[in-house]
Formats: structure tokens, C-alpha cells, sequence
């Protein structure tokens, strides 16, 4: 079957922020995540891709234009079953106002039992993501042949219940996974399983540096935590 490239959009104006975007309209790239989208190109250069799919936020849109300028023949597709987590009432939230919510120790503990006000549930959402991830699986094999490699833009969450789905690991555990800004994941899915190829690689190692300065925000924290949404990234 198909081999999947994962590319989570970069960093975006919500992630400097703090805050909590979901399906939040008009949350654009920053300064850096404009510069991890113009460097994507050349990530991607020599790497046969016949279709990239979207989610439809702007933010993803904005990640993939550079490399669409560069092929120019390469077909779009959006899908929204591939957006953000619809987090409800929690969008549009700072993270560290949200970090108080009863709900957040759900969210990092126990996901698959976890359900936003007025939004989705982490289980709804991965199962709409995989899916989407099925369905262009086999219409990428069906019309490019069983060797195709395409591309989804979407986001932190998203790609990490698509990678947990890829390992067999339970929902529960899918907040260990990481994927920065811009990051590549790549999954090659054949008849009787996935092979997990490449883990949100950005060719930075920046974010794996000794911190400077203790308050500095990092994945997993002091306390194990895992950011909601994804995280900025290496500063």
C-alpha cells in the first residue's frame, strides 16, 4: 500500500501565544513557521509525491503553498476529517489557564475517555483521522499504484492518534508521542501492518538542548506533562 508523509503545519501565531487554537478562524503562521514552510521544498526535493492532502485551517494551507509553488502539477485535496481536534469551549483558551481544568488530567491520563464541552472526544477524533487515512490509502494505491507516496498537512494531535494507530498503541498512550512544527512523519502501510519510518524529523535538534532557562516551555515539562494541540517547538 500507499506511503504516507505526515507534515504538521508550522508554527503557528497560537502557538507563540499560549493559546489553544482548534478550528479557531484566522490563526496564521508566525514569522518562523512562514520560514519552516519555505525550507519544506527542499526537505521534499527528489520525493515523488502524487497528491497532498490538507485539513482545511488556514495554518495548513499556509505550510503547503510554498511547495505547491514548486509543483505547481502536484494535486490538492482537502479534507476535514485530517483538522484539528474540535476542542469546544477549551478553543481559543490559553494552555496555562487551561492546565487547571479538571479535565486536562483526563486529557493527559486518560484521552480515550476524554470529551470537550461543546466539542469532539480524543477518541472521535482519532477515528475520523485514521479513517481518512484509510480511505487515501487506498485511493492513492488505487490510481498511483501500490509504491505512491503521498502527503497530509495536518496537526500535533491528529498525527499523534495516526502514529498511535500506526504502532497499536492504545489511545491512552498516544500523549508520549511528540511531533514538532513542520516535523515529517513518514508511515508506510502494507497488507498486515504499518511501519512507523520517520517520527516528527525536522533535522533541528535544537529542541533536544539543556534548557537555559528553567521556566522555558518543553514537552513533557517538569512533571511528565504533554502539550495540548502540539506545542511551539524549539524556540
Amino acid at each position: 500500500m500507499a506511503t504516507l508523509i505526515l507534515v504538521r503545519h508550522g508554527r503557528s501565531t497560537a502557538n507563540t501565544a499560549g493559546v489553544l487554537a482548534g478550528w479557531t478562524p484566522g490563526v496564521a503562521l508566525d514569522e518562523r513557521g512562514t520560514a519552516q514552510a519555505a525550507a519544506l521544498p527542499a526537505r521534499l526535493d527528489g520525493l515523488p509525491l502524487a497528491a497532498a492532502v490538507t485539513s482545511p485551517l488556514q495554518r495548513c494551507r499556509e505550510t503547503l503553498q510554498p511547495l505547491l509553488d514548486t509543483r505547481p502539477d502536484l494535486p490538492l485535496h482537502s479534507d476535514e476529517r485530517i483538522g484539528e481536534c474540535h476542542y469546544g469551549e477549551w478553543s481559543g483558551r490559553k494552555l496555562k489557564e487551561l492546565s487547571g481544568e479538571p479535565l486536562m488530567e483526563v486529557v493527559q491520563r486518560h484521552p480515550s475517555s476524554a470529551a470537550f464541552p461543546g466539542g469532539e472526544s480524543m477518541r472521535a477524533m482519532q477515528s475520523r483521522a485514521v479513517d481518512a487515512v484509510r480511505d487515501w490509502n487506498a485511493r492513492i494505491e488505487r490510481e498511483h499504484g501500490e509504491d505512491a507516496v503521498y502527503l497530509m498537512c495536518s496537526h500535533g494531535d491528529i498525527i499523534k492518534s495516526v502514529v498511535a494507530d500506526a504502532l497499536g498503541m492504545h489511545l491512552d498512550l498516544f500523549q508520549r508521542i511528540h511531533v514538532e512544527p513542520c516535523s515529517v512523519t513518514a508511515i508506510r502501510y502494507t497488507r498486515l501492518r504499518p511501519f512507523l519510518l520517520r517520527l516528527g524529523d525536522t533535522g533541528d535538534l535544537d529542541s533536544l538542548r539543556p534548557r537555559e532557562n528553567v521556566n522555558e516551555p518543553r514537552e513533557g515539562g517538569t512533571d511528565g506533562t504533554a502539550v495540548v494541540g502540539g506545542g511551539a517547538g524549539a524556540p
